[in-house]
């Protein structure tokens, strides 16, 4: 099932759900608008701020052309890699940007990275660079779902919990897992950019259920927002599914469109639903280690 956008303005209809989900062992988070809400205002500010900080450090660099060929970087990677499960990867979008706004041709996506780096793209330390001041620039800028830190707090004395999320950058939602606190409370923070693949491949959920210790798949509860990447794709996998159907009217993350073939265990309304929903675990608690 391909990932496409959902136009904010669409009414998504969620019914009363009053399941109570016994025997999980563990529970892994999406984080785009699941942990953290992404609006389209807030993300462009990140962008923005990484334009300056690039337009600064390269003055030969004209701002509008820099956001008008992220923007269309942004937009290709979505359109040729999402449909083939392939993250969209930052660092290659920068790369890219980078390539075009020096009108030196871009390189082909399957172009080994080294060739590409030292053809005259962009310096590997100016690309590192870059993807550091994004990473900065979004955890200072993007707030965490009200109340998230002790939910997870909570939910950590006897379940393993980890980050299963389609990220661009890991680097960034480890940054943010950091300063906020979140590193005690994680066994595992599992990303698309680092797995090579996309939600809902089984590739990545199984890679999430081995960094928790190898629970049984019914024992663990998926929750998201994106109905094809976390409902869709956990429910293949044979874990359990939380779906959350509120999310920012304008967010620039795609979603998927919902499939009445599948249902989810749970429809929530927001996180702050969750913990009513859940029985006793299984097993003694296992101490956390994120990595």
């Amino acid at each position: 099932m391909l990932v496409v956008p959902v136009p904010g303005d669409l009414p998504v209809e969620c019914r009363d759900v009053t399941a109570v989900l016994e025997g999980i062992a563990a529970i892994t988070f999406d984080f785009g608008n699941t942990l953290v809400p992404v609006s389209r205002a807030a993300l462009g500010g990140v962008v923005g701020h990484t334009a300056d900080a690039i337009c600064t450090r390269f003055p030969e660099f004209d701002r509008t052309s820099f956001l008008a060929t992220w923007a269309e970087e942004r937009e290709r990677q979505f359109r040729e890699d999402v449909p083939q499960f392939r993250e969209v990867d930052l660092a290659e979008r920068l790369l890219r940007v980078f390539a075009r706004l020096r009108g030196v041709a871009a390189p082909a996506r399957d172009e080994r990275w080294d060739d590409a780096l030292t053809a005259g793209h962009a310096e590997p330390a100016v690309i590192d660079w870059a993807v550091e001041t994004y990473s900065r620039a979004f955890v200072d800028a993007l707030p965490e779902t009200p109340g998230v830190g002790d939910l997870l707090a909570r939910l950590a004395r006897d379940r393993g919990l980890a980050i299963v999320s389609n990220w661009p950058l890991a680097a960034t939602i480890d940054q943010y897992a950091e300063a906020r606190g979140w590193m005690p409370y994680l066994r595992a923070i599992v990303v698309s950019q680092r797995v090579g693949t996309i939600k809902p491949r089984p590739a990545i959920f199984e890679a999430a259920r081995l960094a928790l210790g190898s629970p049984e798949p019914s024992a663990i509860l998926h929750v998201g927002d994106d109905w094809a990447a976390d409902v869709v794709g956990a429910h293949d996998a044979g874990w359990r599914t939380a779906w959350i159907s509120s999310r920012p009217d304008d967010s620039p993350l795609p979603s998927g469109e919902r499939d009445s073939s599948i249902a989810a265990d749970l429809e929530l309304r927001g996180l702050d639903e969750l913990e009513s929903h859940l029985g006793a675990p299984i097993g003694p608690p296992r101490p956390a280690a994120a990595r």
